[in-house]
Order: structure tokens, then C-alpha cells, then sequence
């Protein structure tokens, strides 16, 4: 590691202030960014802390059945409070408990990696991400690979989720990091259900809109028994092939849409 400032704010303007500094950067939990520093592939000379920012930190579960989680909100807290058990159940899979304990929702989604889980959740639920100066509706929030809407010096504040009827999230994950080889997040709603794979493309979290279009008409397994996923897009290493990239995503959706649909028996 090398010297480095460390500004720990109590509320998000002092944050937002903190950060026009030049050769500032937001420090969530640190999951990603401190291995990064410690690689020396990163060396912001000011770190600004979100942990100690009370009014973005906890969970809300709004009487409407939506939920409410601020950005500084740490998986394990998801994981215990979150009222959308989709939600919950793939905020208790991140990483390992040390991971879980420390990592934010609001760095994961900004950091935006292409094997995190969150981005699926926020695409599969269309859920808001709202920062110190606006909200962001998920579509329009993920950009691509380790990039996303927010403008330099933009805090996400909190993350607001619809409560689905039925929703599930299935993931293969990679046995080292267990980031998700692929991950994929279903979700019915009353006018549709929405897909969002996460793990699979170059291009980061994306929407499976033929499988949406075909669950909306059926929501069971075989409805999209006959689709197959372009793999043009999709990533090729040393953990899987395109093509077996494109066959997990088939396999997770539907596996997702049967333990969903057996919510409601």
C-alpha cells in the first residue's frame, strides 16, 4: 500500500464536497477498491468513506411492499432485511461472510463488475437508483462493462426495489471468487415479467428481452424451451466458452421460473 488520505463525512454534502478534491474517490465498503490499491493499479491520494453516513445506511421495507436500501448498506444487511426474498436470498450469496459484512450495494452497482450480482437484481426488479442529485431508472443506468449513468462526484443515496408477485435468482458461480460464472434474475410483475442475466456478456448486465416476451405470454420452463441466446456478445475465457455461457443463461432462466412459479403453490 502506499500513503493515502482517508475522509470519513457524516452527511452526503460534506461527501459530495470531499470528493471535488482533486485525486478523490468514493470508498464503500472496500471489496473492490482496496485489492485494486494494494496491486498499485489504483492510487487515489483521497479516500472518501461512506460508512459513516447514517441516513444512507439500513433498510426500509415500505408499506406498498416496495423496499428502500441506502447505498451504504451492506450485503449481510440486505440479506436480513430486505423483504423481497429474491432480493434477500441473492444479497446472502455475495462472496463469503467477511465480504458480505463489509460490501455495499451502492459500490457494487457503481462499480458495475460484469459478474456481480447486484446489477442483476436492480435490471431483473427495474428498480431506481437515486443519487444526491437524481433517480435513475435501472435501464437507463447501466452502461456497460464497469460503467454506469452516475456523472463524476454522484453518490447513490439509495436504491429503491419494486416487490414483485413471484421473483428468483440463480446463480453458477465461479468456485474461487464466487462471483457468478452466470447469474440471472426473473422477475413477474402484473403487465410483464423482466430477465436480467448478469456473469455472461461483455457488455455487463443485460436484459433477455425474447425470454421476456415469451414468460409474459407463459410463465413456465418450457415457454422458452425452444429460444437460444446469441453468444456474438457474450464472454469467452478460461471459466467457460461462449456457448457455455449462452446454455447457462437458458438453464439459470429456468430454473429461476420454476422456483418462482412454486411460490405460488
Amino acid at each position: 500500500m502506499y500513503d493515502f488520505e482517508l475522509i470519513k463525512p457524516s452527511t452526503v454534502e460534506d461527501a459530495v464536497a470531499a470528493l471535488a478534491a482533486e485525486d478523490a474517490q468514493l470508498l464503500g465498503g472496500g471489496q473492490t477498491l482496496i485489492p485494486t490499491m494494494k496491486q498499485r493499479l489504483a492510487a487515489p491520494e483521497i479516500l472518501v468513506s461512506t460508512t459513516g453516513i447514517a441516513n444512507i445506511i439500513g433498510v426500509a421495507n415500505d408499506p406498498d411492499g416496495t423496499v428502500r436500501v441506502g447505498g451504504a448498506t451492506t450485503h449481510a444487511q440486505v440479506a436480513a432485511e430486505a423483504r423481497i426474498p429474491a432480493l434477500a436470498r441473492l444479497a446472502d450469496g455475495i462472496g463469503d461472510p467477511a465480504v458480505r459484512n463489509r460490501g455495499t450495494i451502492g459500490g457494487s452497482i457503481a462499480n458495475n463488475d460484469p459478474a456481480a450480482c447486484y446489477p442483476a437484481a436492480a435490471l431483473g426488479l427495474g428498480a431506481t437508483i437515486i443519487t444526491n442529485a437524481r433517480e435513475i431508472h435501472a435501464d437507463d443506468f447501466f452502461i456497460g462493462l464497469f460503467e454506469t449513468a452516475l456523472d463524476e462526484g454522484e453518490i447513490i443515496t439509495a436504491v429503491q426495489f419494486p416487490a414483485p408477485p413471484l421473483a428468483d435468482y440463480q446463480k453458477f458461480k465461479q468456485p474461487a471468487s464466487r462471483f457468478a460464472l452466470t447469474g440471472v434474475f426473473v422477475a413477474k410483475f402484473e403487465d410483464g415479467v423482466r430477465v436480467a442475466v448478469t456473469g455472461a456478456s461483455n457488455e455487463g448486465v443485460f436484459r433477455w428481452r425474447e425470454a421476456e416476451s415469451a414468460l409474459s405470454a407463459e410463465f413456465s420452463a418450457k415457454a422458452i424451451a425452444a429460444l437460444d441466446v446469441a453468444t456474438d456478445d457474450l464472454i469467452s475465457d478460461i471459466h467457460g466458452s461462449a456457448a457455455y455461457r449462452a446454455q447457462l443463461v437458458k438453464v439459470l432462466t429456468a430454473r429461476a421460473v420454476e422456483t418462482a412459479a412454486n411460490q405460488q403453490k
